[in-house]
């Protein structure tokens, strides 16, 4: 027997040794051989990353000797008996094993995917310029904004193209499609669905949730995206990215057959119904899932008749459940909790839930672990969390972060040019560069992005059709001067806002904090992003007139406060005058105090009186008296009735017009000419310039502006600006013929 077991024993040395012998041999064999490595796939072997990844197939072949190298010990031990077998025959734990050298996302790969193991490695999760969907339901002033920083988050990391699909209200729709219109990002497509029209389809559930009708609305997209769209990404608007988007695109290839949706469990306590005596949620499958984060397999929900599933689910849970309460959530739980086979369940740092007393710590242990960040409570940036400080400073870096700086191009990823991107290069290729005007003529083709109605805007139009709104412009250091206007304007208000993205969210949080500001709702806040080196007054002077909502228009600026009351005058004069069957400009005569503290004038009388005792003066009489003396305030101390004035070179009054006047020339930038070639236009289209004998308006004291400190240090500036008028001449000419000579000849006698 000893020499039997003897025998065995040398027998399995030998083994041994030769299966090592004969691994080392074919491994230097496959170095040498034509000097090609034969432990590489053909595909692999002429790459610049061939040796490295030889040394990495060659390291798991010494791990597979290895493995050889310990079964054969171990057979050994057993014919000696040297070592015990374990009670359940598992010689290693083959789980643990198998997840050693997998991350997160690989750890539930399906068996058809673990076996389709090539030498060549494996493609990536998603091909370079491969197009992500995403969709997003987004309705009113509010989610408006905040939905473009969940954009900024998803454009800073995105290596991809992407088509966004926004379910959208009226609302929505004005200010996204201008905002993206103007942001021109390459890559990048946008569509919108009218959520009007889909609100039949959910308006019959009843819904406690403070988003409506519209967080509802998620039930919906396999009727109202494209029918030929397969697979899509779906997020709130309270979303931040900390990664690439593709990341999450990919994890759809991991879905099994019958797989459709793809969620992050819920982290709070809400489904298991332990929140509070008698809390009775809606069904769900342990925890629930949330729905922040979805991934919808389109193709598949349809195939499955989604529609009526979802349906008959509702109206089943609705007879014991009344209503829901955390709205569409509620519904894809009760769904899932009877069909559970077709949730494909995410790792939940895809969906870290930002709301109080929720489980989100557990889904993270880096910085680097994080993928995206929902800010799910009704609190958003006030929530609990011990980490809550850094996940809002990530949040507020993207709020405030340059969008321009995000219209890089993809490298490698050609994408069709809209026709205004063509125009738009077609035309800066024309410009010489050696011109010395040339910033002046690049600044007039730069396209500012434009965020709409930035705040809440509610108006009602007027049974009379007489109402005019005040239409100006501001940036930054003209803040404090809303307050003021509102107090003296009571009617509708179209400001423009030149700003950073940094300086638009200080813009916000004062206007938030203004009892004054908050309380008006029909003023409304249009934000045009900053860029170049030039204020483009008179663009950002368009985006107000453009969006006022009233037949008629007070062009002003906005270090100018309004007589009380001038709000209802105009509208008493716009009817007296006939202005809705003639072409005419209400003139407002225009003054000025040094005092920074004024006891406004409550009447022309009382106006008159401070003009005489030297409190205020007429505006820019000891500057720029050629600006306003046409007004004949000699003439307009003792009007009573609205009396004509004739045009004048370099005249620039304050004017009330129809909204269909002329729109401001845009070459005009900074200081200078900016509505002097305005009000020649008006002239030109045969505006009578009508001066109103019992209205007047004040400017208000403030520091000088860059630009016309700029132009009054710069004489390449001036020599500029001369040049854009006599350009601006030709311009008119050519457009109102011989009409038009009046102005050159007028320019030249100057």
């Amino acid at each position: 027997m000893n020499l039997l077991c003897r025998g065995r024993l040398k027998l399995l040395v030998a083994s041994l040794t030769a299966v090592v012998l004969l691994t080392w041999l074919y491994l230097l064999a496959g170095n040498l051989e034509n000097g090609r490595s034969l432990l590489l796939a053909p595909c692999l072997a002429d790459t610049p990353a061939a040796r490295v990844l030889e040394r990495a197939v060659l390291e798991s072949r010494v791990r597979e000797v290895e493995e050889e190298n310990r079964q054969i010990r171990l057979q050994l031990s057993q014919s000696q008996g040297t070592a015990a077998q374990p009670p359940d025959g598992n010689y290693g734990n083959q789980q643990w094993g198998a997840s050693a050298d997998t991350g997160p996302e690989d750890g539930d790969n399906t068996a058809e995917e673990k076996n389709n193991h090539t030498e060549c490695p494996r493609s990536p999760t998603v091909q370079k310029c491969e197009l992500i969907h995403v969709a997003c339901v987004c309705a009113g002033h509010n989610a408006s904004r905040d939905v473009v920083t969940l954009v900024k988050s998803v454009l800073f990391h995105r290596r991809n193209p992407l088509h966004f699909h926004f379910i959208t209200d009226t609302v929505a729709n004005r200010i996204l499609s201008s905002l993206f219109q103007s942001w021109m990002v390459p890559s990048v497509q946008v569509s919108f669905y009218d959520a009007d029209e889909l609100k039949s389809e959910v308006s019959w559930i009843p819904n406690k949730h403070y988003s409506g009708i519209y967080g509802l609305m998620k039930l919906t997209l396999t009727k109202a995206l494209p029918s030929d769209l397969s697979k899509v990404i779906v997020l709130d608007t309270d979303i931040t990215f900390a990664t690439d988007i593709a990341e999450l695109w990919g994890i759809f290839r991991k879905f099994t057959d019958k797989q459709v949706i793809g969620l992050v469990e819920n982290q709070s306590d809400w489904y298991l119904g332990n929140l509070w005596k008698n809390h009775k949620p809606w069904p769900a499958l342990g925890r629930g899932f949330n729905t922040g984060v979805i991934l919808l397999y389109l193709e598949r929900l349809r195939r499955i008749g989604w529609e009526q599933m979802w349906r008959l689910t509702a109206e089943r849970e609705l007879m014991s459940m009344l209503s829901t309460s955390l709205a569409d959530q509620d519904i894809f739980n009760a769904f899932i909790k009877q069909n559970p086979v077709l949730v494909h369940q995410l790792p939940c740092f895809w969906n870290v839930q930002l709301s109080d007393h929720t489980r989100s710590e557990q889904c993270y242990t880096e910085v680097s672990d994080l993928k995206v960040i929902h800010w799910n409570s009704p609190k958003k940036l006030r929530v609990k969390n011990k980490h809550v400080e850094f996940f809002r400073n990530l949040y507020l870096t993207f709020l405030e972060y340059d969008g321009n700086l995000l219209r890089r191009e993809l490298f490698g990823c050609p994408s069709q040019a809209s026709p205004e991107s063509v125009q738009l290069q077609a035309a800066l290729e024309e410009l010489d560069e050696d011109d010395q005007c040339y910033d002046f003529r690049r600044e007039r083709l730069t396209v500012h992005r434009v965020h709409l109605y930035f705040l809440q805007y509610e108006y009602t139009p007027t049974e009379d059709a007489t109402d005019v709104t005040l239409v100006a412009q501001l940036s930054m250091d003209r803040l404090q001067m809303l307050e003021a206007i509102c107090k003296h304007w009571e009617g509708p208000i179209s400001l423009a806002l030149y700003m950073s993205d940094a300086e638009a969210q200080q813009f916000l949080r004062y206007a938030q904090a203004s009892e004054v500001l908050k309380n008006r709702k029909n003023v409304g806040y249009h934000i045009v992003y900053k860029e170049g080196q030039f204020y483009p007054v008179n663009l950002v002077r368009n985006v107000a007139l453009k969006n006022a909502n009233t037949p008629y228009v007070f062009l002003t600026d906005v270090d100018f406060l309004p007589m009380y009351g001038l709000y209802d005058y105009l509208r008493k004069s716009v009817v007296q005058l006939d202005m809705a069957h003639t072409k005419k400009a209400l003139v407002v005569p225009a003054f000025e105090t040094l005092r920074y503290r004024l006891s406004f004038p409550k009447s022309k009388a009382e106006l008159l009186s401070m003009l005489d005792m030297g409190t205020l003066y007429t505006f820019r009489y000891h500057v720029w008296p050629k600006g306003h003396a046409p007004t004949n305030y000699a003439k307009w101390r003792t009007a009573t009735t609205p009396y004509k004035v004739e045009w004048e070179p370099d005249f620039e009054p304050y004017v009330v017009v129809r909204r269909d006047c002329p729109e401001y020339d845009q070459r005009f930038v900074g200081f200078g000419w900016n509505k002097v070639s305005h009000i020649m236009e008006l002239d030109a289209q045969e505006y009578d310039l009508m001066v109103l004998p019992n209205a007047f308006m004040i400017h208000m004291p403030h520091a000088p502006s860059f630009d016309i400190s700029k132009f009054r240090s710069s004489s390449s500036y001036r020599n500029c600006l001369n040049t854009l008028k006599d350009e601006f001449h030709q311009d008119l000419s050519r457009k109102y013929g011989s009409a038009a000579l009046k102005y050159l000849t007028a320019q030249r006698n100057i």
